[in-house]
């Protein structure tokens, strides 16, 4: 795979060339030659979509806590594996939104025709806001705490800057933009907090806790 954009170059192994690629499955994961997160997202969301339509016996229970625990401990895992790499933009947050909706309607058994706003079905669930999202950035925002308190490829490839200048047009959101946005400071800033773990677990703690709104 080349992420370059110069023409591709051949790699000759035994006098055999390597199949040149754009995209292929690593554990699990979708990785793509421009760097684009969407279709990673697409498959984990459509994947959990299939469990949660295969575990409809389990739905028709008469107990929502029951429901609740089985949707956050056997569904939720399926959406988010490998979400500590995301680059989530405003469409990528409203495709998780939507499918933590579809999972609560389904557990409550709403007809997709029933006029019921979400608001009102968190309401009834007992909850304040919704979760999914949170989730994504407690596990994104604690495995770069991870990485940039040790020296090795991760840190290197998240802190590192590549030579030459960028393209033609607005720039794509970085994944650090991420980080700093929710944190409310720069990747710098947040890097030195991480050193300190429980300053850093506060700050994290602090950025994705819920607020009343004013």
């Amino acid at each position: 795979m080349d992420s370059d954009k110069s023409p591709a170059s051949s790699i000759l192994i035994d006098n055999e060339a390597l199949e040149n690629v754009t995209h292929f499955n690593y554990l699990g994961a979708n990785i793509e030659a421009d760097g684009r997160i969407t279709p990673d997202i697409r498959k984990r969301l459509a994947i959990a979509t299939s469990k949660l339509k295969s575990m409809m016996n389990i739905w028709k229970s008469q107990s929502t806590p029951l429901k609740m625990r089985i949707l956050k401990s056997c569904i939720f895992p399926v959406a988010t594996y490998g979400c500590e790499t995301w680059t989530l933009t405003k469409k990528e947050v409203e495709k998780i939104d939507a499918f933590e909706m579809k999972c609560y309607r389904k557990i409550l058994r709403i007809p997709w025709t029933a006029r019921r706003t979400n608001q009102n079905i968190l309401q009834e669930l007992g909850m304040k806001e919704r979760q999914l999202l949170k989730n994504i950035k407690q596990l994104k925002l604690k495995y770069f705490g991870h990485v940039v308190r040790h020296n090795n490829l991760e840190k290197l490839c998240l802190e590192g800057a590549v030579e030459g200048r960028r393209g033609r047009g607005r720039p794509r959101r970085r994944q650090t933009q991420d980080i700093s946005d929710w944190l409310g400071f720069s990747v710098r800033e947040a890097s030195i907090l991480a050193q300190d773990r429980d300053g850093f677990r506060s700050a994290v703690w602090e950025a994705t806790s819920y607020k009343d709104p004013p």
